[in-house]
């Protein structure tokens, strides 16, 4: 079951990223330690800086650079507006595909 669980993450993962920046800007690592906590034990740090690197190329997040007291700037990222529109998107694509999926589990066959 783990694989079929990082499959599935790995199509997620970016509006769960972008989930948790609705709630409040954050950086990398503090990204990560919340999935972590959440019971996403096995994401890499490294997954997590790849697809903050994506988003902002992708206009959805807006960086900001704040001293650290422990070596080089942090860069935070927050949800823009564009990045807000993309993240209710993924909401109601979720919403139709857990519909349709607890449908077929249920053996429900309308169209």
């Amino acid at each position: 079951m783990a694989r079929q669980t990082t499959e599935m993450l790995k199509g997620t993962l970016e509006g769960i990223v972008l989930a948790v920046l609705s709630l409040r800007p954050a950086y990398g690592y503090e990204i990560t330690a919340w999935l972590r906590d959440q019971g996403f034990a096995d994401i890499a740090e490294g997954t997590v800086y790849a697809l903050l690197v994506r988003v902002e190329q992708k206009g959805l997040v807006d960086v900001e650079k704040v001293p650290s007291e422990k070596g080089p700037p942090r860069k935070v990222y927050s949800l823009n507006e564009h990045g807000r529109a993309y993240l209710d998107e993924f909401w109601r694509t979720w919403d139709f595909l857990a519909d349709r999926l607890g449908r077929l589990r249920e053996g429900d066959k309308r169209p």
